[in-house]
């Protein structure tokens, strides 16, 4: 089996089947499981260091996410009249360098609540402690990139992985090809990425969803909201 052919079947093909289970899956989910449709917080369990953690990895987080949506899909010509490849490149490391570090941080504070706390480790279902993980690993891989691009600050490398992301979006058949030659901790970054699309539908970051949905609520009319003061001025009920 020639590493080209792997090449195209880890970067090629298994996206498209990630996002693929990511989409389908959610909708069936939602479909048919409805209620399990939560994030299952164990606030209840123990509330302490839950504030700290949380608000630490999810702001953290967020503004990773972002990053990458922005960084990566953002077409040429609103980037280029702004910044050089170079200057893009320099702005990921560090506002990605910085936003990675506040999410380890609080999913490392998180994590070690989960396994040291008896009550929340015996209510944690396995996939509960094995997702915190994947994600921990994959924050930890994409703080690793950042000196890695200290020696590619040419932009030529960051060019490229740019070019993959969209040619996977734009169902581009030789974006893989992009890949070749990559340092493997970036490849190992966009497989694990991947992978947690995979596994989404069928564990508790099925919530994620839901988040992106409550941005509905800033375009939804006001609601008109009724006290027992105003009730009783209400012509038709007096």
């Amino acid at each position: 089996m020639s590493s080209t052919y792997v090449n195209t079947l880890l970067f090629g093909v298994y996206p498209y089947i990630c996002l693929a289970t990511l989409l389908i899956g959610s909708l069936i989910r939602f479909d048919r499981e409805p209620y399990t449709w939560k994030s299952d917080s164990s606030q209840m369990l123990r509330a302490g260091r839950l504030r700290l953690g949380s608000n630490l990895f999810h702001y953290g987080v967020i503004i990773v996410i972002l990053g990458h949506f922005v960084g990566f899909l953002a077409p040429h010509w609103a980037v280029d009249w702004a910044l050089s490849p170079v200057a893009h490149q320099l702005l990921a490391m560090v506002v990605g360098g910085i936003a990675g570090a506040i999410a380890i941080v609080g999913l490392t504070i998180l994590i070690h609540r989960r396994l040291a706390t008896p009550r929340i480790r015996v209510n944690s279902r396995k996939w509960d402690i094995a997702v915190v993980l994947m994600i921990w690993l994959q924050l930890a891989l994409g703080l690793l990139t950042v000196p890695l691009s200290a020696f590619h600050m040419d932009g030529a490398l960051f060019e490229r992985l740019t070019g993959y992301v969209k040619g996977i979006v734009t169902l581009d058949a030789g974006a893989a090809d992009l890949l070749i030659g990559a340092p493997l901790t970036y490849k190992i970054h966009i497989f694990l990425g991947f992978t947690l699309f995979l596994v989404s539908p069928f564990t508790r970051m099925i919530h994620i969803w839901s988040g992106v949905g409550a941005l509905s609520y800033l375009f939804r009319p006001y609601q008109i909201v009724r006290t027992p003061k105003t009730r009783a001025k209400d012509p038709i009920r007096s």
